[in-house]
């Protein structure tokens, strides 16, 4: 049973400045990137909401991902995904098809159009993380990947630790 971790003091509320904190910070670095990626691919007709759809059911490779999954994976409602998925399929980027062994479930599926533009995503996205890593040393890149990993940690046992 994982342990929440002792909260630390390093920012106190008569001293707490945006400029210093790492949540403002971070949306700050992931605006950003989310920016640098929509430009790289614009020109092919993705935005930042378009795109991540495509990456996910491209990780699945030959298999299909259900609207739920999907909605899941990328941390949104079913609801806006599905909205998402009209504009991918209306682009023809992708197709719902509905399961055969239970008629309530809907995979999705990358149409050979949605796998070309699935395959524009990876180098744009190394792209733009290398151009916001410029100066980092190999060894600074993975403590901060550590660091963040960390963070991640602590979030997931303060949820655990909040839903008993």
């Amino acid at each position: 049973m994982p342990r929440t971790p002792t909260p630390a003091e390093f920012y106190r509320p008569n001293e707490y400045t945006a400029d210093e904190s790492v949540g403002y910070l971070l949306r700050r670095v992931l605006t950003s990137l989310k920016g640098e990626t929509d430009r790289h691919l614009e020109p092919h007709g993705l935005t930042n909401a378009q795109w991540e759809p495509l990456f996910k059911l491209r990780k699945c490779q030959n298999a299909t991902a259900t609207v739920a999954e999907l909605a899941r994976e990328m941390q949104t409602d079913p609801g806006a995904t599905t909205r998402m998925l009209d504009r991918l399929e209306a682009k023809g980027l992708c197709k719902r098809v509905r399961s055969t062994s239970d008629r309530r479930v809907v995979n999705v599926e990358l149409t050979p159009e949605g796998e070309a533009a699935a395959e524009r995503v990876p180098p744009a996205l190394a792209a733009v993380m290398n151009a916001h890593l410029a100066g980092f040393s190999k060894a600074e890149w993975q403590a901060l990947v550590g660091y963040l990993r960390r963070m991640l940690a602590n979030a997931e046992a303060m949820r655990d630790g909040a839903d008993k």
